[in-house]
């Protein structure tokens, strides 16, 4: 029987990454994002370039809307794998110049948005008897910077969010991973934090000859939700070579 992985944040970037590499692995995938033009899109691509894809389902999803979690919720009969990707930054200005409303937004995704879908999923999770909850977060989590602050309180969140978790569901059938990647060169994640300025979008990976891409996260997640059932991956920290910290990169 294949197992049923749900990706948020599937329309672009990691999220679109790691629904294409856990087709590969046999997951029947369920594509869940805002935007349906690409969800239709990558579910094509999937089936038709993926060899051995179960069934590819895009779903429109707003996480921040609980009754477009609800009935995303109600919609499937079993959930083994859920990767809660959806989320992203906005701004990097120091806390005197900050945006509350960037702050606000930044945490209903990154924080209140994967306490909405993993509440409604959980559930599906537990009767399945194997499930897999993956959350994806931001060394950003871990190590603050400066002009981070917003992002930085958002992804600890969720950080400590996924540590709740483990502690909560140590006694369920459910297994609780964070992936933590350092510079992922993706087409949206910069230009959506600087609010389309593509300039400024281009310049933290201006001189990194080789930043992580969302193939690379997607990996890990794959590597993770397909170890034995009794293993359980904590935590991955990924960056590229070049990078000790989110603001130590050896540019060339």
């Amino acid at each position: 029987m294949r197992k049923t992985a749900v990706v948020t944040g599937a329309s672009s970037g990691i999220g679109a990454a790691t629904a294409r590499r856990l087709a590969a692995e046999g997951f029947n995938v369920v594509l869940a994002a805002r935007r349906r033009d690409r969800l239709d899109a990558l579910a094509k691509e999937i089936a038709e370039g993926v060899p051995g894809a179960g069934r590819v389902v895009p779903v429109v999803l707003d996480v921040t809307d609980q009754e477009s979690v609800d009935a995303l919720a109600g919609s499937l009969d079993a959930v083994h794998v859920l990767v809660n990707n959806a989320g992203g930054a906005l701004g990097l200005e120091p806390v005197a110049d900050a945006d509350p409303a960037d702050w606000q937004a930044m945490y209903d995704t990154n924080v209140l948005g994967l306490l909405r879908v993993t509440k409604a999923l959980l559930p599906k999770l537990v009767a399945g008897g194997d499930g897999h909850i993956v959350n994806i977060t931001s060394l950003a989590a871990h190590v603050p910077y400066e002009g981070g602050a917003g992002y930085n309180a958002a992804k600890h969140a969720a950080y400590a969010v996924n540590e709740v978790l483990r502690l909560e569901l140590v006694a369920e059938p459910v297994r609780v991973t964070e992936i933590a990647p350092g510079l992922v060169k993706t087409d949206e994640f910069a230009l959506v934090r600087f609010k389309g300025d593509a300039e400024r979008a281009a310049k933290p990976y201006e001189g990194v000859p080789e930043p992580l891409v969302a193939e690379d996260v997607a990996d890990c997640v794959a590597w993770a939700v397909t170890r034995p059932s009794h293993v359980n991956i904590d935590r991955i920290d990924v960056q590229p070579r070049v990078q000790a910290a989110p603001y130590k990169l050896h540019r060339v």
